[in-house]
């Protein structure tokens, strides 16, 4: 900044105005200030300004699932959101591991992110308290805090299992499977929803399909393994927990030696409604999230707490959504 300001003959103070707050300064000067830092290449030290004011312009997100596109829809929201306060989002994908998530965590520590947000796979209870102990508040993302000692921004999963599984029945289906992963809060969630319909409504079969990791390839051998029985024997009727492991049954379907017809066989729902699931071969039914409106509210719950650490925390559930395309129509009843 010295170097500059010698160049355009103007104060440091007048130069630093010019970078942080340019409505500060003159046209005429602004002009100056740019010329020079323009054929000086002058780049701001951002780690020396956060030394100098113990803040950053970043936030932490650590992600679940990078290969999700619903979770980098979540981040699209949270990222325009940040940007509206001079913000930018720093991203890490714990890949469904507690040790990358747990090192994330310290990573953004050591950043000195303005704040965290996570959406959590182990416990990280302890490194969170510890963060917010020294004024970095966390807010967590498709999960409630289950003390309710962090505020967290999530949607109903018990309502949208109950609400897929029930459309599922509403079409007369009656050999109903769940197809997905048992791994975290909102699949659990996901599956109980599904067993309250289940149990509303006498003569229904349920079954269980696990899969190790809710991604396409788990998806195609859940597909493969249903396509394999017999017709009586598989169900009519498959919930997927996510739109992911729901494109996979739908492409292992279709490559089958007896293709599998979709939903005239197999009624498919999956979850989420990523941007993929309109445009699949047979366009996916879903329960939508509103992931965009996650990503900007948690932010924005993340500012508050930053500038106000004494506010109370927020559990703030949003309500998902049914949407039906051609993988759920055709009714028996």
């Amino acid at each position: 900044m010295k170097d500059v300001a010698a160049h355009a003959d103007v104060s440091v103070s007048t130069v630093s105005n010019a970078v942080n707050h340019p409505e500060r300064v003159s046209p005429d000067v602004l002009r100056r200030v740019q010329k020079s830092i323009d054929e000086l290449g002058f780049i701001r030290n951002d780690a020396a300004r956060q030394l100098r004011d113990g803040r950053s312009r970043t936030i932490g997100f650590v992600m679940l699932d990078g290969k999700n596109p619903f979770f980098m829809d979540v981040a699209r929201g949270a990222e325009d959101r940040a940007a509206e306060s001079g913000l930018a989002l720093i991203f890490g994908d714990s890949a469904r591991s507690p040790e990358r998530e747990a090192s994330y965590i310290d990573l953004f520590e050591e950043q000195r992110v303005r704040g965290v947000l996570i959406s959590p796979y182990g416990d990280v209870q302890q490194r969170l308290e510890r963060l917010r102990s020294r004024g970095v508040p966390a807010v967590l993302l498709n999960r409630r805090s289950a003390d309710e000692s962090f505020s967290s921004v999530s949607v109903d999963d018990v309502a949208g299992g109950r609400m897929a599984v029930e459309h599922l029945i509403s079409l007369g289906r009656r050999r109903i499977a769940f197809a997905g992963a048992e791994d975290t809060i909102q699949f659990t969630d996901r599956l109980a929803g599904a067993r309250e319909a289940i149990a509303a409504n006498p003569g229904v079969s349920f079954e269980v399909l696990a899969v190790s990791v809710p991604h396409v390839l788990d998806g195609r051998a859940i597909g493969s393994e249903i396509a394999a029985r017999r017709p009586e024997d598989r169900p009519d009727g498959v919930f997927a927990s996510n739109d992911v492991v729901a494109m996979g049954i739908l492409q292992a379907f279709d490559l089958a030696d007896r293709p599998v017809i979709v939903p005239d066989d197999v009624a498919l729902i999956g979850y989420d409604d990523i941007d993929f699931a309109a445009t699949a071969a047979v366009p996916l039914s879903s329960i939508r999230h509103p992931a965009e409106l996650i990503g900007a509210t948690a932010v924005g719950i993340l500012l508050e707490e930053a500038a106000r650490p004494e506010l109370p925390r927020r559990q703030v559930v949003f309500q998902p959504e049914m949407v039906v395309r051609a993988s759920t129509r055709g009714n028996r009843a």
